[in-house]
């Protein structure tokens, strides 16, 4: 018999292991919840985060997600080494190709909906995928980023290419060579284009997450995706091959029934009723 994949079996409408899963007028809410262990990723939320990621990406109703952690103190301190050894810890370290074996970000999951990670705390090693990952990254001013991979002698790889990707070089090269002893904290990680936007406590980053993710909720949803696709294709293709690949997304969208209703209701001066469905077609000549 074949195995089911392990995210077919997580029932999000129940209690999960380390994270707690809400969503509401089209925006879900993923907080880490394990602040007695740091909020460290263990190997059974892999399935959780990969089942959670799979209802954003493929449920209309909802449009955009947030993802933060529990408490003040740490946003998440990377995988728990002390499972690095157990059973479970065969489903994180297998060795497989990267598309069948990570599922812990929303780009690991093919997720193209706007994606909002608020920093709340020290972030460390396996954390740093939702923060690479993420489209808009919000952090308080306690917060700070820290890559130890090399000290407990794994390799600083997956983490650390996002990390070159949003920052400086030599910046990056930092984190991940001198591990636990630089903290890049989260004023630098602003001047360097890490987090796009600096609050001053923990308790205002999700007011101000939901701010963004409600101005959001007025786009249209295909149009969101599709820009999001073209953006992100500019850093994992060269530049002429990026153009190609977003000129195509922007065709794709001529036939689309919000390329005409966005126009229709400017011109009326009314609020856009957007289809969700990403497939449909307007059937209108454009």
């Amino acid at each position: 018999m074949q195995k089911r994949p392990a995210h077919e079996a997580v029932d999000l409408r129940r209690p999960l292991e380390g994270v707690v899963y809400e969503r509401q007028d089209g925006i879900a809410t993923i907080t880490i919840d394990r602040p007695k262990r740091g909020n460290s990723l263990n190997p059974r939320m892999q399935p959780i985060f990969r089942a959670i990621w799979s209802e954003v990406r493929d449920d209309p109703e909802i449009r955009v997600a947030i993802l933060t952690a529990a408490g003040e103190r740490h946003f998440s301190t990377g995988f728990d080494v002390s499972e690095a050894e157990s059973d479970d810890a065969d489903s994180v370290f297998a060795n497989r190709p990267l598309a069948d074996a990570v599922f812990w970000s929303p780009h690991q999951n093919r997720v193209t909906k706007p994606v909002i990670c608020a920093v709340n705390g020290l972030c460390v090693g396996g954390g740093l995928h939702f923060v690479v990952d993420s489209d808009i990254v919000l952090a308080s001013a306690n917060a700070a980023f820290m890559d130890t991979h090399v000290n407990v002698g794994m390799v600083g790889a997956l983490e650390n290419v996002g990390l070159a990707k949003r920052l400086p070089l030599g910046a990056a090269l930092r984190m991940t060579l001198m591990g636990r002893h630089y903290r890049m904290p989260a004023g630098r990680a602003h001047q360097l284009g890490l987090v796009d936007e600096l609050v001053d406590t923990p308790a205002e980053l999700l007011p101000l997450a939901r701010e963004m993710a409600q101005a959001m909720l007025q786009n249209s949803p295909q149009a969101m995706s599709l820009s999001k696709q073209a953006v992100w294709g500019a850093i994992e293709h060269g530049y002429r091959d990026a153009l190609e690949s977003a000129w195509a997304l922007l065709r794709l969208h001529w036939g689309h029934p919000d390329f005409t209703e966005g126009p229709r209701a400017f011109a009326e001066k009314r609020e856009p009723r957007w289809n969700p469905d990403p497939g449909a077609r307007s059937g209108e000549k454009t």
